[in-house]
């Protein structure tokens, strides 16, 4: 891996907090930049404000920009729709002019799988779905139930079209679910359950995001523009997607006989049904990347009384939520 400037927006977040540190292990000099100070945040500013960006560039001379940072499904409740296209589009938008002008051959992406889950996935059994939603890079049509989710969307299409107006390689990094704390939509399992239920279909850890993020900057060249899901690899295969809904139990039993035992022992639920099936098959192939954590690992440390090989934080509070209020009408990140 060759040595590089990396310009890392988000750097104070979940996620940056975790891949900052890769980078620097793997000899990168990591400019951070974040509305939030953060151990590895040298520019406190938004991506939305294009002085602040052309200025980080300009100190900087950054040569690949990894852009992780905005508003996510949370801060819907907390920042209006004018402030996540502030940040989630035109914060891009910025980005990808400097990283243009700058000559960059690469511009990385932090996306989410969070577009692709229109109502009819979301509804999944309650809705009738017949058999689990098996969401590639090719599913669609995508239709985002939120702000969130559309400017993500949008982001993605500004990716593609700077790379067919400039030639860049753009490599949009859809992750799934990675956060720490509870899920504030689904109470009736325990933290712990529930994200170990996940890494049958649709989480990764934190690690195994960031490393995905290094795999794509180390990639061979000339990939242009592609999209990637980002997941744990599921242990089933597209025939098992409507007995998935009808008895997830027997289907899991079938690829992991002893998980059942394992999670009564500590009084858990395996899901009754799997009515979604992420597939992280193309990163594998283009990236050569595999998350090193799946539901397997989970079963392993069950076995020996080890701890979760996730991260679990019900009192994780993200720095855009614990630092002092922005002021009234400018973008937040």
């Amino acid at each position: 891996m060759q040595r590089q400037i990396i310009l890392l927006t988000g750097a104070s977040g979940w996620l940056g907090r975790f891949l900052a540190p890769m980078l620097h292990a793997a000899g990168h000099v990591v400019v951070g930049l974040d509305v939030a100070p953060g151990p590895d945040t040298d520019i406190v500013a938004s991506v939305a404000d294009r002085r602040a960006v052309d200025q980080a560039f300009a100190d900087h001379s950054p040569g690949c920009v990894i852009h992780a940072g905005a508003l996510h499904k949370p801060d819907i409740v907390r920042y209006s729709a004018q402030a996540f296209i502030d940040v989630n589009v035109a914060g891009t938008v910025n980005l990808l002019e400097a990283a243009v002008d700058a000559g960059h051959p690469r511009f990385i992406f932090t996306s989410t799988t969070s577009l692709m889950i229109r109502q009819d996935v979301r509804a999944g059994v309650s809705g009738g779905a017949r058999e689990a939603f098996w969401l590639d890079e090719d599913f669609g049509p995508l239709r985002p139930r939120n702000i969130y989710g559309a400017t993500k969307l949008a982001a993605e299409q500004l990716c593609r079209l700077y790379h067919d107006l400039h030639g860049i390689d753009a490599l949009v990094l859809r992750t799934g679910r990675f956060f720490p704390e509870d899920d504030d939509t689904d109470r009736a399992l325990s933290g712990p359950n529930l994200k170990a239920n996940e890494f049958l279909n649709r989480r990764l850890t934190v690690e195994d995001a960031a490393s995905a993020h290094l795999a794509a900057l180390d990639a061979p060249g000339m990939l242009g523009f592609q999209t990637f899901v980002l997941s744990a690899p599921p242990p089933f295969a597209r025939e098992d997607a409507a007995e998935l809904v009808r008895d997830a139990p027997s289907v899991i039993a079938r690829y992991f006989p002893d998980a059942a035992a394992l999670y009564a022992a500590r009084g858990w639920r395996l899901p009754r049904y799997i009515d979604r099936v992420y597939d992280p098959t193309r990163a594998e192939r283009l990236l050569h990347f595999r998350a090193a954590t799946d539901f397997a690992s989970v079963l392993r440390a069950m076995r020996a009384g080890s701890p979760m090989p996730f991260q679990h934080d019900p009192d994780y509070v993200s720095p855009i939520v614990a630092r002092v209020p922005t002021t009234p009408g400018l973008p937040p990140v």
